[in-house]
């Protein structure tokens, strides 16, 4: 077998051409690198800057009906985003061609790139970047929110191009005193320059791709797979934190008075626990002597305080609940007082609003009334004042004991979101992503107030603002969850 060799002969002009061509693909390719690697840190700095207190998911959601802003808003950004990718990548050739540029022609396209990412965050939340750089009041000041000045960033992007393009065609042109050229192309010198900008694209991915996950609008891609999407569990945490949440307010003798009235049988209280282990430590002793150490509630002992603070709730005295729907024919039979049997009485209506166990004065007593008629629990659509199931009446006892012990509104209506939380794990989680998702507000942000009003804790409410907007982002809940029952 024979082998045919065939020689191509390349002429010297031919090896230049093509030495030529490959430099210039190079670096055309090198600056285009450079370019989409800088719109790309643009990119994350904008998403950063908006995530601070919002989401894109947020930004869309609150603009929707806003047609004409939100696309020129998006344009703007957009449009921003690909000046920068040009400015950078111009600026470094015109670096390496004819040196550095004076700063009255270049200084733009730094400016409109700050300008540009404080005008990034959501105009209806505000900008933690504009407050930082004092223009105070947010985006949302400005007489088209932030429109304005998302156009002075674009247009700061859009001259540097045409200033430094104009000169570099003076300079082709002779028009100029042009300084010596220099060869702008990169060379395996320049791989340094390159590698820095391949190191910043890795650092975007890195710090972008945890965020990106974050993002409602990209749950389901990227967590598809996920039993728990992580976004969910980050959120769950601050609502159920692993710690638990320590509360102000201690028991103190409220339980001894009430097994010492009957309204709490010893044994009866004990037996239910039986099957399920002893009460926890700091509850071994709750029934038979005082204790002044304030309440910590974690998922473990959330029930447990359910117990506890439902028979207080139910038969303390308030000349209030004579005003109470509880009171009248049917009085024994709402889950509150029929289903409490752990009693001497075989129904807990026999207690109602009977004994003095919690000593409260008239502007105390105002108080808890006034925070109880405005809080409402995701069971039904009653208020803590119709304290229709152990829920209620466990929460009223809770707002009983603190205002006794010198809280104030404040700090009760935060006492009592806690303790609903721990009570309602799912329903408080769900409405603690829906504040950070559709409002751009983490949950130790939100007015307690707000969060325990008709709109967000009574269960039409709930299911109208919180349950029906959570329900649009796909793969964010758990197909299982815990709940929670009324009644014993």
């Amino acid at each position: 077998m024979s082998i045919i060799t065939f020689k191509v002969k390349i002429s010297k002009k031919s090896k230049e051409t093509i030495k030529k061509t490959v430099k210039k693909l190079l670096s055309i390719t090198s600056y285009a690198f450079i370019g989409v690697v800088s719109s790309a840190a643009l990119v994350l700095a904008f998403y950063w800057s908006l995530n601070l207190n919002s989401s894109l998911y947020t930004l869309i959601n609150n603009t929707k009906d806003e047609p004409v802003y939100l696309i020129t808003y998006l344009v703007l950004t957009v449009g921003a985003i690909i000046l920068f990718g040009i400015n950078i990548p111009l600026f470094i050739y015109r670096w390496r061609k004819y040196g550095l540029p004076k700063f009255q022609t270049q200084a733009g396209s730094g400016l409109g790139a700050i300008v540009g990412v404080a005008a990034s965050a959501c105009p209806v939340c505000g900008s933690l970047i504009l407050s930082a750089v004092g223009i105070t009041g947010g985006l949302a000041a400005f007489p088209f929110q932030g429109l304005e000045l998302k156009a002075l960033s674009f247009g700061l992007l859009a001259v540097p191009i045409f200033l430094t393009g104009r000169q570099l065609y003076r300079f082709k042109k002779g028009r100029e005193e042009c300084p010596v050229p220099r060869d702008a192309s990169f060379r395996l010198k320049d791989f340094p320059l390159l590698l820095i900008f391949v190191n910043l694209l890795l650092l975007v991915i890195y710090l972008g791709g945890p965020l990106l996950k974050q993002e409602p609008l990209l749950f389901a891609y990227f967590n598809k797979n996920a039993e728990v999407n992580p976004f969910y569990v980050k959120v769950a945490a601050k609502v159920l934190p692993e710690e638990g949440f320590q509360s102000q307010i201690s028991l103190s003798d409220a339980v001894v008075k009430l097994v010492e009235r009957g309204v709490i049988d010893k044994e009866k209280f004990e037996d239910i626990y039986k099957d399920d282990g002893e009460l926890p430590s700091e509850l071994g002793e709750i029934l038979i002597q005082p204790s002044e150490k304030p309440m910590l509630l974690t998922t473990e002992s959330a029930d447990y305080y359910i117990n506890l603070l439902w028979p207080l709730g139910l038969a303390n005295y308030m000349s209030t609940n004579r005003e109470s729907p509880v009171q009248g024919v049917s009085l024994f039979n709402f889950a509150s007082t029929g289903g409490w049997r752990l009693g001497k009485e075989d129904n807990g209506g026999a207690y109602f609003n009977k004994f003095r166990i919690v000593e409260l004065t008239t502007k105390q007593e105002e108080l808890v009334t006034k925070i109880a008629k405005n809080t409402y629990r995701p069971c039904c659509n009653n208020s803590t004042f119709f304290q229709d199931c152990n829920h209620g009446s466990a929460l009223l006892g809770l707002l009983e004991l603190g205002a006794s012990q010198g809280l104030s509104e404040k700090e009760l209506y935060r006492e009592a979101l806690a303790f609903n939380s721990f009570w309602f794990p799912d329903t408080y989680v769900q409405t603690a992503l829906y504040f950070r998702i559709t409002k751009g507000v983490e949950w130790e942000d939100v007015d307690p107030k707000e969060a325990l009003g008709y709109n967000f804790s009574s269960v039409s409410g709930w299911a109208k603002n919180v349950q029906s907007e959570i329900a649009k982002i796909p793969n964010l809940i758990p197909h299982t969850g815990i709940g929670a029952s009324c009644g014993s």
